[in-house]
Parts: structure tokens; C-alpha cells; sequence
């Protein structure tokens, strides 16, 4: 007669011969447990390698863009709209600027002098010293800010001795330096940082559409609205359909009913709408 054990009959041998059974709460043996652990290990890796393969042909083996930082504030021009991506020119360039030398006479007739400097980004195809040229004529000009008779300006080349730079920058590169100040412009429009006016790239050479001028009076307009804001003037309303906008106005995203104007000063007097709350 056959004992009787207490965790039930004997199950039937193995391949080894032996009784194939286990003792209930019995742990696998180390090896085994070593085994499928170096199995699982294994099989992270490969899913791992066949991951990052896929990446790199996705990206061509370039490290992913940085997202640009979304955030608002009271001088951003974001408005959660899309924009079309910009074509015939690079939406990203170094990064890096190069400044326009030598320096302009003194433009206006009284009041605190202010000096600003001239920088392209590289990798645009923009010429600093042909960027810096349109920005001197038109802050020279009767019609831009010096006509107030309250300030002068000129344009140098030593950073320390400037109070504001004017940059041309790239929609990546604007829509970057514009979020570090807190503003969100979505890569499409131009901004005023403290000490920094930012104009984008995209708007230089395009303008925007349905603008109803040439791109030379925008691009007027655009210098002096953002400089206008480094000097301490704020968004105004257009007056009404089929007037001159204030310069101040967001021309950008639209005249609301007014007509394109590029200059602060409109037949000797200052021309400005309501300030926009």
C-alpha cells in the first residue's frame, strides 16, 4: 500500500525520471528566476534599439525642434490663429546675429537722445548693413517719432552704447526670444522686448495679406510701430472705416475698417487712436 501524502497523489514522472511535483508556496529556483529576468532585460533592449531606429529615420538623424514657448502677454500679437509656414526663405536660422558698423548722424531737433543698433540673424540671406539702411531712413524721416521735437535718435555699433537693439530675425528664431519675454507671437508676428525690438523675417519680405499697400510701407509701418512701443507708446484703435490707422494699431492682423499708414506723424501732427485697454 502506498503512503498517502498530505499534498495529494504523486503526479507522473518527468522526463528525468523523477516525480514531476511541486511543494504548494514553493519559489522557482534561482537560476530560473535569473534566466527570465535576463530574457525580459534582453527584450527591453531590442524594443528600445528598434524605437530609436525608427526615430532616427523619421528625423533624418537630427535631434527633435524645440517647441516654442506658448505664453501671452500685454505687448504679444499671438491670437491662436494658424498661419501659413513661411516659403522662399529659412524659418529657422543660426541663432546668431552679425551687427551693422559705423553709426548715423544725430536725427531730430530737441530732447533725450536715443541710440539704437542694427543686427541681422545669419542663415537669413539679409544683408545687416541694408537692414540697418531702411531702419535709419525711416527713424530719420519728419513723419516717424522725432517730429514730436521731445527726442532724437541715432543708430551706433557698439552694443554698451546702444539703449535698444533692432533685430531681423527668423519666425523660430523671433518666436523664441519673443516668448523669453513673456510674449506669444506664434512665429508669424514682429515684438518689443525691453531693450530689444524683434522683427520678424516672414513679415519683412511678405507683409501680410490683404494689407492694401506696397511691402515698403509696411515694412515702415512695422519699424515704427515696434519701436514706437520702446519708446512707450501703446496699442490704439483704428479712429474708423476708411481712416488712416494709427500706427500704433495692430495693422497686422488686420486694418478693421482703416487704411493702411505707416507713420505716427500725418501732416505734422501726431495721428492716434483710442488706446486699445
Amino acid at each position: 500500500m502506498t503512503p498517502s501524502s498530505p499534498y495529494g497523489p504523486p503526479r507522473p514522472p518527468g522526463p528525468s525520471g523523477r516525480p514531476a511535483f511541486r511543494v504548494p508556496g514553493a519559489r522557482p529556483s534561482l537560476v530560473r528566476m535569473r534566466r527570465r529576468r535576463l530574457r525580459g532585460l534582453l527584450l527591453g533592449l531590442v524594443l528600445l534599439a528598434v524605437a530609436a531606429i525608427g526615430v532616427t529615420s523619421t528625423r533624418g538623424g537630427e535631434p527633435p525642434a524645440e517647441a516654442p514657448a506658448v505664453t501671452h502677454g500685454r505687448m504679444g500679437h499671438g491670437g491662436g490663429v494658424v498661419h501659413p509656414a513661411p516659403t522662399g526663405y529659412p524659418s529657422a536660422g543660426a541663432g546668431r546675429f552679425t551687427a551693422a558698423d559705423g553709426e548715423t548722424p544725430v536725427h531730430g531737433t530737441d530732447g533725450p537722445l536715443r541710440r539704437y543698433r542694427v543686427a541681422v540673424e545669419r542663415g537669413t540671406g539679409q544683408d545687416a548693413h541694408a537692414f540697418a539702411a531702411t531702419v535709419d531712413e525711416v527713424l530719420a524721416d519728419p513723419r516717424s517719432w522725432i517730429a514730436s521735437g521731445e527726442l532724437r535718435v541715432q543708430r551706433v555699433a557698439d552694443a554698451d552704447a546702444a539703449d535698444f537693439t533692432i533685430y531681423l530675425a527668423t519666425p523660430v528664431t523671433s518666436e523664441r526670444m519673443c516668448a523669453e519675454g513673456g510674449l506669444s507671437t506664434e512665429g508669424y508676428t514682429s515684438c518689443r522686448l525691453p531693450g530689444q525690438v524683434i522683427i520678424n523675417l516672414a513679415r519683412w519680405l511678405e507683409a501680410v495679406p490683404d494689407y492694401g499697400a506696397p511691402l515698403g510701407t509696411y515694412r515702415t509701418y512695422v519699424i515704427n510701430h515696434e519701436v514706437g512701443h520702446e519708446f512707450g507708446e501703446e496699442h490704439e484703435a483704428c479712429p474708423g472705416p476708411g481712416e488712416p490707422a494709427p500706427v500704433m494699431q495692430q495693422q497686422t492682423y488686420g486694418l478693421e475698417g482703416c487704411v493702411a499708414n505707416a507713420w505716427p506723424y500725418v501732416d505734422g501732427r501726431r495721428y492716434a487712436g483710442d488706446i486699445v485697454p
